[in-house]
This record gives C-alpha cells, structure tokens and sequence, in this order.
C-alpha cells in the first residue's frame, strides 16, 4: 500500500515525500482510513511504530480540506504526558503541514509562558500540549478548547501512570461533546478500555502488533549480578565493548543521578534525564545524546517515554522495573526500523519475581550470563525490595527497626516538603 491510496491530499504527500516516507507503517495504514472517515479511534501502538504520523497525517487533512473562519480557534487539540513528546509531536504537525494554510504551536510547563501565550493570541488550528500548562493558562483565560472538533489523547497508558486522570476528566469538560476523538496507547490495559469508553463514541479498534510484544531484532540478554556490583559491570560492558550509544533505564530520579555521576568519574560521557530536571537540561542532555557528544543517557521511564532516538544499538535495564510492561517499553527503543538492537538487564537477587513475571508476559525465557568477577550473591534475599523497606532486608531486630525510625520520620518530612515540587513537576 502506497499513501497516495490513503487518499491524503496532494500537499500532504509532498509533505510525506520530502521526510523520504513511501509506503505506510502498519499503523498508519490501519488507523489513518477511519480517522478520514470521522470516525473514534482507539490505537494500540508503541512509540517507534510510526504512530505520531498515524494521527497527524489525517487530522491536518481534515482541517486543510474544511477551513474556518481567519481568527483560527483552536480546531484540534493533542494532549501528551511529558515536555519531551509534545515537542517531538509538534515537530511532526510542523513538518507535515509544511504546504498547508495551517498554524500549530506547543505548550508545556518548566519554561515561560509569555511566548506560548503570544502564540496562541496570532490563532492556532492544531495545539500540542501537556495537561498541566493547558488548564493553567486555560484558568488563566489564556485560550479555549470550546471549538475543539478533533482531540488525540496520545500515550494513554503513560497518562494514566501519571496521574492525568483527574486532568484528562477536566480537559474533557472543556471542549464541545460534538468532537472526533482518537486514542493511542501501548497498551489496552482495563484502566485503558475504562477510559476509552467515556471518551471514545463507538470507536473502530486498531493494533500495530500484538499487545506486549518484543521486536524480532532485539537481542535480549540478562546478566546475574551482585547488587553492589552493578555499577562496576555497566562501566565494564560500556567501555569493553566501546558503546558510542546506550540508554539506561533506573527506577529513581536519584538512581539515576547517581549512576551518571559513577559513569563520568569513569570516564564515560553522560547524562540524566528525569522528572526533576529543568525542560532546558533535558533538552540538553537529548541533543548530546542524539549529536553523540553524551554517549549514555540515563533516564526514569516517565522521563524517556516518546523519547525518539533513531538507530538506538543498546538499551540497559540497569534496575528491572517492577511493572512487566515497562519492560517492553523500554526495549521497544531499540531494533527499529529494521535495525538490530541488543536489550541488556543487569538482574539481582531481588529482581527475580520481576525477571520471572517479565518472562511470562513475553512469552520466552531470556539469555542468562553470569561474568567473572561480577558474580551474584548468593546468600541474598530475592524478596522484591518494597517502596521504604530497609534495604538490607525485612529480618531486621527491633533495635534496627527502632534505629531506623527516626530515619523515616525524616524521610516522611522530607517527603512532604517535596510534594508541591512532584505535583508541578506533574502538571508540566
């Protein structure tokens, strides 16, 4: 199948042919139909798979062959979970809509909103935008959703992770009942079809692969380490192995920037990207990356969700995550387009419930190595470590657990003190 059988407009297949795009991914060829006929659309799809062009195309197709009024009303909004994929969407309406009489912008939080705002005020027909700054500026009466005729919920399943639910619900108030809603997900979780009912209008279901499934070409391998020695085998794979570009996934912001700062005092360029960063130091550290002057970029899942890195050769589980879907997520970023990619997971001993759980979900057992040096421990617990268990266990005396009590008072302190900073750092 061909675009020009999709049936978009001949500035749109210019638009297409300039980005060196000739035949559809799957799904754009499956979803792209019924959003032209109008139709609701619920899309399972990874990022990777092509999908921001699934929803994009169509859309600025509407809009370009029903033009309205000169003021230019906001006509369609794309809500996004994070900075980095609203800017990487925007991108995509811009270069699309290169020979359309088309206006788009972008809007989130962690930077200034006066040029957003000046923006806005000159008329937008397509808005990118992230929860959080849409319903400031919406408080602000700073624009209006009220004439929104097409709505794209992208990443779902992330929204969700995030605790968008509540805002998603306030967005949704906001815009006209009459609208043409598109949904995108990576999963079609019950959270997921919950959501999609009280959004969607008897939507046509299209999936670009089977849920949960690993790409073909990714070579997926684990390595059994002692938790202490974790960090000394990262530095030896990376530097062995001479990686130009791995990407490394921990499950805290603090995990994270711990590990890049063992890498640099290594030697090894590096840098961080997570929820606490300002927008320009992500940014930054995503240019370096992708420009090759950062050869390891660390990252929480929330903060690399929508990340697009072409050609990305390895991906580091340098933590499992404890949700089995995460797992596929993260792997998902190599292997693309063909491309081989190698999926490496640096497991201890209380990481086996997550191994075992991963290992079902896809469906296959994954490589196990074992390097000299780095042996596991063998006289460590493999109860999965909880959210502020000590971490030496749960066998604890009570004088330990009374040693550490002040401890968590503090830590309880701390983390009231930091709940205004997570809520903002949500909201953008």
């Amino acid at each position: 199948m061909s675009f020009q059988s999709l049936g978009l407009s001949d500035a749109l297949l210019k638009a297409i042919s300039k980005k060196g795009y000739t035949t559809p991914s799957p799904i754009q060829e499956k979803a792209i139909p019924p959003i032209l006929e109008g139709r609701d659309v619920l899309a399972s799809a990874q990022t990777g798979t092509g999908k921001t062009a699934g929803f994009t195309l169509p859309l600025l197709h509407y809009l370009s062959e029903n033009p309205k009024d000169k003021f230019r009303p906001i006509r369609a909004l794309i809500l996004t979970p994070t900075r980095e994929l609203a800017a990487q969407v925007y991108e995509s309406v811009k270069d699309y809509s290169e020979f359309l009489n088309i206006k788009s912008a972008v809007i989130f939080g962690g930077v200034n909103q006066k040029p957003q705002v000046a923006t806005l005020r000159r008329g937008v027909d397509v808005l990118v935008a992230t929860p959080g700054r849409l319903l400031d500026l919406q408080n602000q009466n700073l624009l209006s959703i009220k004439r929104v005729e097409v709505f794209v919920l992208d990443e779902a399943d992330r929204m969700l992770d995030m605790g968008f639910l509540r805002d998603i619900e306030r967005v949704m108030n906001l815009m006209p009942n009459k609208r043409q809603n598109l949904m995108f997900s990576a999963t079609f979780s019950k959270d997921i079809r919950k959501l999609a009912n009280s959004i969607l209008n008897q939507p046509v279901q299209v999936e670009a692969t089977p849920e949960n499934s690993t790409v073909e070409a990714i070579s997926q391998k684990v390595y059994r380490v002692a938790k202490n020695k974790k960090t000394d085998l990262i530095i030896k794979l990376i530097s062995d192995g001479n990686w130009k570009q791995a990407l490394v996934f921990t499950r805290t912001k603090h995990g994270a920037n711990r590990l890049t700062k063992k890498m640099i005092s290594a030697g090894i360029s590096a840098a961080a990207i997570h929820g606490n960063k300002s927008q320009g130091a992500r940014t930054k550290a995503l240019a370096g990356f992708k420009k090759g002057t950062v050869r390891v970029l660390v990252a929480t899942d929330i903060a690399a969700r929508g990340l697009d890195i072409p050609l990305l050769p390895h991906v580091v589980n340098f933590e499992l995550p404890n949700i089995s879907e995460d797992y596929v997520h993260r792997i998902g970023r190599t292997g693309r387009a063909g491309a081989n990619g190698q999926a490496l997971s640096l497991v201890s001993a209380d990481e086996t419930l997550y191994l075992k759980n991963i290992e079902k979900l896809i469906g296959e057992r994954i490589e196990v190595e074992i390097i000299e040096g780095f042996e596991p421990d063998p006289n460590a617990s493999t109860e999965p470590i909880k959210p502020g268990q000590n971490r030496q266990g749960s066998n604890n005396s009570r004088k330990s657990k009374s040693h550490n009590s002040g401890r968590n008072q503090n830590r309880n302190r701390r983390n009231k003190n930091t709940n205004s900073r997570r809520h903002n750092d949500k909201r953008n």
